[in-house]
């Protein structure tokens, strides 16, 4: 080949509501993913990543546009995203790239860029700029019940729920009882195929760009055989919470708010209560479950290897694998995501540049972030990243090079504002732009700075790994907290919005840089 390296292709995939420690190759004693870790094999596992924040339309603006949330303003499902910031899709289209979606990107887009009837201010599931659309699955999942249908599978027998069990258990029973589409008729299977199919059209094509995003392990909570049965609820660690639910609501004001509202039938469309409500045993069947739903779409992304070999693409495509947040999954009696803790948070990342081969197989214990996924894109494309991002290149660690100064913290935001209902606002009394909480977690200390007037949270990680004793009013702490309410004052005035900031106007023009060009 003469002339100018041909670009690599780029895959990068999400699978919604992974759990960083949900990976046989993170060490964990009971999931079994043997495809994400031939990746890790291949490339580098970062065992310390972290969401940017929750649940998914604001975390995936961090994902897609290198932004604290403090400066995407993505605060909850539904909140526009607005128009002024680039994202990766924007970025790699002005490389010569044609970014295409399978999945779907759960962002709301800018009602001032639309006609005042457009249906599409009518739901938050709206498609990144910048990306085309081969297979859109968003919430509803009309395209994959469509595909079931031509596949002979009859949605609507008998079951209201498609992702209902097909049991004759009692209503409200946890069963491992599976639904009524078959492993090769999962969401994720229809959108492996889907993709599979398109990569078949690009064997001989210009360098491609596809953003594969799996809905799968989000909730409902429910898998067909054999993965339904493939872990024993008995087996796992052990929760971590405290002696009740009554306990973990009486310790901070936000937490007992949000035990209250989560219900039963969120996670499983057959049952009906309160989650808090479920039994140890309930929490270790879903617990199964979700483990069989990690290793299903696991078993998808084997399938997502093959495609990629058997076009001859896996030696010139740089593979992202990822999630947007994490998942509770009976840690301090809750399900779902969002809060504070650790478990909503951390999330799995693993990344294989095959120009890299001299660090595969290897790990990073560093601390990293959603947002640095952006620039990592463009710097191992080639594109210096844009100053005003907050994220970092993990070029370097790719690179088997090692930074020479990194970040000893992870950052995250949760906004639990309701603007359409308010329903946050009345129960605490407070603004909307009051409902926001915001952490620092360094290797042994974790901050939560609360607005609103919320009292603050500190937990000594190295000997509380659970989160369960809040040291914010310990006399001995004080030092720490005020350190540590510092540290989040410097890293807040350090990344506030810096698109024009880091420019001036100068008698010669324009001097630095400016944003979101």
């Amino acid at each position: 080949m003469t002339g100018k390296a041909r670009r690599p292709n780029i895959l990068l995939i999400t699978c919604d509501q992974w759990r960083g420690d949900c990976l046989s190759s993170a060490g964990h004693p009971v999931v079994k993913t043997p495809n994400a870790d031939a990746l890790a094999a291949e490339g580098v596992l970062f065992r310390r990543h972290y969401g940017g924040a929750a649940p998914c339309s604001p975390a995936r603006a961090c994902l897609y546009t290198g932004l604290y949330q403090m400066n995407n303003r993505v605060c909850r499902n539904g909140t526009p995203l607005d128009t002024r910031h680039g994202n990766i899709a924007l970025e790699a289209r002005g490389l010569g790239y044609d970014p295409t979606l399978f999945g779907y990107t759960d962002v709301s887009l800018d009602p001032r860029r639309l006609a005042p009837g457009d249906p599409r201010l009518q739901s938050y599931e709206g498609v990144l700029p910048g990306f085309t659309v081969r297979q859109l699955l968003p919430e509803h999942q009309k395209q994959w019940l469509s595909w079931l249908k031509l596949r002979g599978v009859d949605a609507s027998a008998g079951h209201p729920d498609i992702h209902s069990p097909v049991t004759g258990d009692k209503a409200g029973a946890v069963s491992s009882a599976p639904p009524i589409y078959s492993r090769d008729e999962t969401p994720a299977a229809f959108l492996t195929g889907e993709f599979t199919r398109w990569l078949g059209e690009q064997e001989h094509a210009a360098p491609w760009f596809a953003h594969l995003s799996f809905i799968s392990p989000h909730p409902p909570f429910i898998v067909p055989e054999p993965y339904n049965t493939m872990y024993d609820p008995a087996d796992g660690p052990a929760f971590q919470r405290a002696a009740s639910w009554q306990e973990e609501a009486e310790s901070h004001p936000y937490l007992a708010y949000d035990l209250g509202r989560q219900k039963q039938m969120k996670f499983r469309p057959d049952a009906n209560g309160k989650v808090h409500d479920w039994s140890e045993d309930d929490f270790r069947r879903i617990r199964a479950i979700y483990y069989g739903m990690v290793s299903e779409v696991d078993a998808q992304l084997g399938r997502v290897w093959q495609a990629v070999k058997a076009v001859g693409a896996w030696d010139d495509t740089i593979i992202v694998l990822t999630s947007d947040h994490a998942e509770m999954m009976g840690d301090h009696f809750m399900l779902g995501k969002g809060g504070y803790f650790d478990c909503s948070y951390h999330i799995p990342l693993i990344i294989r540049d095959p120009r890299h081969g001299k660090v595969a197989g290897g790990s990073v214990d560093r601390f990293t972030e959603a947002v640095d996924i952006v620039p990592t894109l463009l710097d191992l494309l080639g594109k210096d990243p844009a100053p005003h991002l907050d994220g970092l290149s993990l070029k370097p660690f790719l690179s088997g090079e090692g930074p020479a100064v990194w970040r000893d913290a992870a950052h995250w935001e949760f906004d639990f504002r309701s603007i359409a209902e308010g329903e946050a606002e009345r129960h605490f009394g407070i603004a909307s732009r009051q409902c926001n909480l915001a952490v620092i977690r360094t290797e042994k200390f974790k901050y939560v700075h609360f607005g609103g007037g919320l009292p603050p949270l500190l937990f000594d990680l190295a000997s509380d790994p659970g989160e369960l004793d809040n040291l914010a009013a310990d006399p001995k702490h004080l030092a720490v907290r005020l350190e540590f309410a510092e540290r989040l004052l410097a890293w807040r005035a350090e990344h506030l919005d810096q698109t024009l900031a880091l420019a001036e106007l100068t008698e010669h023009g324009v001097v630095g840089h400016v944003g979101g060009e």
